[in-house]
C-alpha cells in the first residue's frame, strides 16, 4: 500500500497518522490510540525501522509505509497470487518462502515478494501434492503446507544456487552486464558539505565505472541521466529488466556531526526476518575491502538492509556510501579527481573478484585494471 502523501513525522496529524499508529499497535510497537505523530510514535517507527533493516529516523516515508504495511500479514490471511504489474508483498509472503525452501522447492531468495519464481515454486509444492497446479496459493495450499514438514533442515539451498550461477557465469567479465546506479539526481542533492553535492560525486564516479567496465566488454548501464532523479522503485525496476548480473548503486553520506566519517557497504539482508543475499554479502565483502585497501578512508565495515533497491533487484546488489560530505578530510580526497579514479579502480577489480575462482584470485589491493580477465 502506497503513503498517500508521502512523508509523516512529528507535529503530523490525520487519518494517515491515525492508520499508521493502529498498525503500530497491531505490531506491539505501541500503546494508545491517537491521530497525532508524537514522541512514541517516532519512537516506535525508529524501533520498528531498526528491526526491519531500514533507514532509522522515526519518519514514515513511502519505503517504511509499505514496511509496515507488509508486516501486518500472516500466512492464510489473504490468498496469494502472482500479479506481474505490482506483485504482492508482505510477512505471509516471506513466512510461504520460507517453507517451501524447507520443503525443497526453489525460491530464488527469501525477499518477502510473490515473484515469478515464487509462483513456479508454488506450483510446483501444488503438482506433488496432488493440489489444482495453479500457482495460487489458497485455503487447500496453505493446508497443505501445514501438514508437511521439511525434508531437510539446515543449509541455504538458495544460497547454494546464486553461488553456483556466479561459477556458471564464468570468470571473464566480457559480455556480463552491470547496473551501476548514481544516487539521488534531479532537484535532489543529496548530502551537500564543502563545495560538493552526492549527486554530482556519485555521477561522476559512476561514469568513471561505466568507462572501465566498458573496456572489459561489459554491457554496463546508468541507472539514470545526469538531471534525472528515479525513486528506488524505479530504479530497480530498471536493473530488472536489463538481466543484469551486478548491480551497484553509489552514494556518499554526510551528518549534522563534522566528526563523523568513512565508508561503508550494504547488501540485502535482515536476521529477524531470516532473508539475505549471500552473493550480496560477498560483493559488498569485496567491495568494502577492495576500497579500505587502497584509500585512506575510515573502515565502517558492511552492513545488511532491506532497502528497496537491495530488496527488490533480481540480480545481487550493494549499496557504497563512500566517505562524508561533510567531513573535511573525506570530502577533500572525493574533490580529488585522482581519488575518484582509486575509488572506480576498486570497485570494478571487486566486480572481477565476485567471478574469481580461488585458485585465480588475487590478494585484496593487488589486482589492478590492466590484470581483468577480459
Amino acid at each position: 500500500m502506497e503513503s498517500p502523501h508521502g512523508v509523516y513525522r512529528i507535529g503530523d496529524s490525520g487519518e494517515a497518522v491515525a492508520e499508521i499508529v493502529g498498525k503500530l499497535q497491531r505490531l506491539g510497537l505501541l500503546t494508545g490510540g491517537h491521530d497525532v505523530y508524537d514522541e512514541a510514535t517516532a519512537h516506535a517507527v525508529r524501533g520498528f525501522q531498526q528491526q526491519r533493516g531500514l533507514m532509522i529516523d522515526g519518519i514514515v516515508g513511502p519505503q517504511t509505509y509499505r514496511a509496515i504495511d507488509d508486516a501486518r500479514w500472516r500466512l492464510g490471511d489473504r490468498l496469494l497470487t502472482y500479479v506481474p504489474a505490482h506483485p504482492m508483498s508482505g510477512d505471509d509472503v516471506l513466512s510461504l518462502q520460507a517453507k517451501l525452501q524447507e520443503l525443497g522447492f526453489a525460491v530464488a531468495r527469501i525477499d518477502g515478494i510473490f515473484a515469478a519464481d515464487t509462483q513456479r515454486a508454488v506450483t510446483e509444492f501444488q503438482r506433488n501434492m496432488g493440489l489444482p497446479a495453479d500457482g495460487t496459493c489458497g485455503p487447500s495450499t496453505f493446508k497443505a503446507l501445514q501438514r508437511i514438514r521439511p525434508m531437510a533442515t539446515g543449509g541455504r539451498p538458495d544460497a547454494l544456487r546464486a553461488r553456483e550461477a556466479v561459477r556458471a557465469a564464468g570468470p571473464r567479465l566480457s559480455g556480463k552486464t552491470v547496473v551501476i546506479d548514481p544516487g539521488h539526481g534531479g532537484f535532489d542533492y543529496g548530502w551537500e558539505g564543502y563545495g560538493l553535492r552526492e549527486s554530482d560525486i556519485a555521477y561522476d564516479l559512476a561514469a568513471r565505472i561505466e568507462g572501465r567496465l566498458g573496456a572489459t566488454g561489459v554491457r554496463a548501464y546508468l541507472s539514470r541521466g545526469r538531471d534525472q532523479g528515479p525513486d528506488e522503485l524505479a530504479r530497480a525496476a530498471f536493473a530488472n529488466e536489463t538481466d543484469a548480473n551486478l548491480c551497484v548503486s553509489l552514494h556518499t553520506d554526510g551528518s549534522m556531526n563534522p566528526a563523523a566519517q568513512g565508508v561503508a557497504t550494504y547488501f540485502y539482508g535482515n536476521d529477524l526476518q531470516g532473508a539475505s543475499s549471500s552473493v550480496g554479502e560477498q560483493f559488498a565483502g569485496l567491495v568494502q575491502r577492495e576500497i579500505v585497501a587502497r584509500t585512506d578512508l575510515l573502515n565502517c565495515h558492511t552492513h545488511a538492509k532491506t532497502w528497496d533497491l537491495l530488496r527488490r533487484t533480481k540480480m545481487p546488489a550493494v549499496r557504497l556510501e563512500i566517505g562524508y560530505v561533510t567531513n573535511p578530510h573525506d570530502s577533500a580526497r572525493l574533490a580529488d579527481p585522482a581519488f575518484r579514479d582509486v575509488i572506480a579502480e576498486a570497485i570494478v577489480v571487486a566486480i572481477q573478484r565476485v567471478y574469481l575462482p580461488p585458485e585465480q584470485d588475487a590478494a585484496t589491493g593487488m589486482l589492478r585494471f590492466g590484470q581483468l580477465t577480459v
